[in-house]
């Protein structure tokens, strides 16, 4: 077991934690990695953090991508449609980045998963 109070602190968070709190804090992690490396481009070690910057968001966008494809999922046909559609984008950019490293094509999916961390942040009922 950890001894250091942030360790700790982080295990009751998570254990806290809404889904869609969850959600958000990932999202907005994905992004901050990706901002990281946007804002520090000429940096020795950009290539292993861009690397897992990248890597981070596959993971996250493909575990949307197979919650919504669930048919248990609850979520609105057309949501699941345009969430579905959004990652498919997210999916053609991070390929772009690899292949092609600028950090202009990092701010579209630094933008997105902020945006989509607020809006899960936000109870369902002020969405309406």
């Amino acid at each position: 077991m950890s001894t250091n109070p942030q360790d700790a602190y982080k295990s009751v968070n998570k254990a806290t934690m809404s889904g869609r709190e969850v959600e958000s804090s990932v999202l907005t992690k994905a992004a901050l990695l990706l901002k990281e490396c946007q804002d520090n481009w000429n940096a020795e070690d950009r290539d292993a953090k861009l690397y897992e910057a990248v890597k981070l968001n596959q993971i996250v966008w493909t575990i949307f991508q197979g919650e919504i494809s669930n048919e248990e999922n609850p979520l609105p046909k057309e949501l699941k449609q345009n969430i579905l559609n959004l990652s498919a984008f997210i999916d053609k950019r991070l390929f772009d980045i690899s292949a092609f490293p600028s950090p202009e094509k990092l701010t579209a999916v630094i933008n997105i998963n902020l945006n989509i961390a607020a809006g899960l942040k936000s109870s369902p009922d002020e969405a309406k």
